[in-house]
């Protein structure tokens, strides 16, 4: 049998896809300010889909399913019938170009960053606690059981829109440290009734959100689920969560490769077609977007939301007191580059469980993709960061082992765009600052001719 290669097809529920890269979740400021997208979101998501550029499918930016967070504003949301239109073009813009399109499905709850006004639905949780890093309540608030329910609610309700567009697939997010993650990790669900306490019940919200989706967008809908195979707690450092909880390791740690495993196989039996495998507890971690500590980008994002709260404007503060130096070798710890990050990860689920495997984190280079494929690691990769520096990084990998000008990892686009317009900040990688400036804002221009 011939091993797997970048360019070949694959076939998922049915679904053909003409290459094995799929383009991970990525997105910016593209939707008015209701969270309706706009016709710079169509273009954007088309300009990935062409055919010479050879994805087998998109993955949307993390589209929010509770209209009441703003995560972050000017984000693609689903929440009301009023954006279907909108984004049903973006959908039939990406297939016409023979590209299939899967929209992720998420609620950031206690993560949520920014907010016109401090709202307290912005601090929605499994349970109370303070973070340091994410979010930018003072403390989260415990769900009530009526709160749960509305929240499996808008997951399905979201997932009928999704089937409604007409998009591909549907995925749902169990990483980032978004609500569904808070429930699954121990650090931060420590309830005592039937959300948490155990391995079992801190399942639970997931397991009704899936059953929900599932019931909502029928058996033939492409549907999957991002789930971060170790949560590495302990990172980004020095991040400061209270209370701390016992044992120590669901504290430093989170969940561990041999809990998450459990969930992959909990949730192949509920009927989910394919995992997607990352890493890490928060948006932006050092293990799901491996790199180097993105400093500025993180200062600038923190000065953006100093007014929200008491714990925002100390978070802004400090960062902008610690000389950058200081703050990439103490901050800075974990924050490394590693090639296919999370295939190993990819690698044991796949191993255990008979559906499709994503793998995501650290591709760029055609080897280290055709090593991940052709090992076993995984069926498929997801890349973000270098398709955002090169949306023809295919084109190049036809020919070369890497693009010309690659991906820096700096992790820029990842904590920049939450507050300016979408595109590449490395300026290494352009002749200037005026370059980098004209990609910036010409990214989301009507690629069509």
């Amino acid at each position: 049998m011939a091993t797997p290669g970048i360019f070949d097809a694959f076939e998922i529920k049915g679904m053909a896809l003409r290459s094995r890269v799929l383009r991970s979740s990525l997105g910016g400021r593209l939707a008015y300010y209701d969270g309706t997208p706009t016709p710079a979101w169509r273009n954007f998501e088309r300009r990935f889909a062409r055919a010479e550029n050879r994805l087998g499918a998109i993955i949307s930016a993390t589209i929010g399913v509770d209209d009441r967070r703003l995560s972050p504003l000017e984000y693609p949301k689903i929440g009301n019938s009023y954006s279907l239109e909108p984004l049903a073009a973006g959908v039939r813009a990406v297939q016409a170009e023979g590209c299939r399109y899967i929209v992720q499905l998420g609620d950031p709850g206690g993560h949520t960053h920014t907010s016109l006004f401090p709202e307290e639905a912005d601090g929605k949780s499994a349970s109370a606690w303070t973070d340091l890093y994410y979010g930018y309540r003072n403390r989260t608030t415990p769900m009530t059981l009526a709160e749960i329910a509305a929240e499996v609610q808008a997951f399905r309700d979201a997932a009928a829109r999704v089937r409604e567009a007409k998009a591909d697939g549907v995925e749902v997010t169990a990483s980032k440290g978004y609500i569904l993650h808070q429930f699954l990790n121990p650090a931060t669900n420590r309830r005592r009734d039937a959300y948490g306490g155990s391995v079992e019940k801190r399942f639970r919200l997931l397991k009704e959100v899936v059953t929900a989706v599932r019931a909502a967008v029928g058996n033939d809908l492409l549907f999957g689920v991002r789930l971060s195979a170790e949560d590495f707690n302990w990172l980004p450092f020095p991040n400061l969560r209270w209370p701390p909880v016992w044992p120590p390791g669901d504290y430093f740690r989170g969940n561990t490769l041999a809990t998450t495993l459990r969930y992959g196989e909990w949730l192949t039996d509920l009927g989910v077609d394919y995992l997607h495998i990352d890493a890490g507890f928060g948006f932006v971690n050092p293990k799901g977007s491996p790199g180097p500590y993105p400093f500025e980008g993180l200062r600038l994002f923190s000065n953006s939301a100093r007014h929200l709260s008491g714990k925002a404007w100390w978070r802004a503060f400090l960062l902008n007191g610690v000389p950058k130096g200081f703050a990439q070798v103490l901050l800075g710890t974990g924050w490394r580059f590693a090639p296919a990050a999370n295939a190993e990860f990819a690698r044991a689920f796949k191993r255990r469980l008979n559906i499709p495997i994503i793998a995501n984190g650290g591709f760029q280079n055609r080897d280290v993709i055709e090593g991940a494929l052709q090992s076993g690691a995984c069926d498929l990769v997801a890349i973000g960061r270098p398709l955002l520096a090169n949306p023809d990084l295919l084109r190049h990998l036809a020919v070369y082992n890497e693009p010309p000008n690659p991906c820096t990892w700096c992790s820029q686009c990842c904590t920049r765009t939450a507050v300016l317009p979408l595109g590449c900040y490395d300026v290494t990688r352009f002749k200037d600052q005026a370059e980098m400036q004209q990609q910036i804002l010409h990214w989301s221009a009507d690629s069509s001719s």
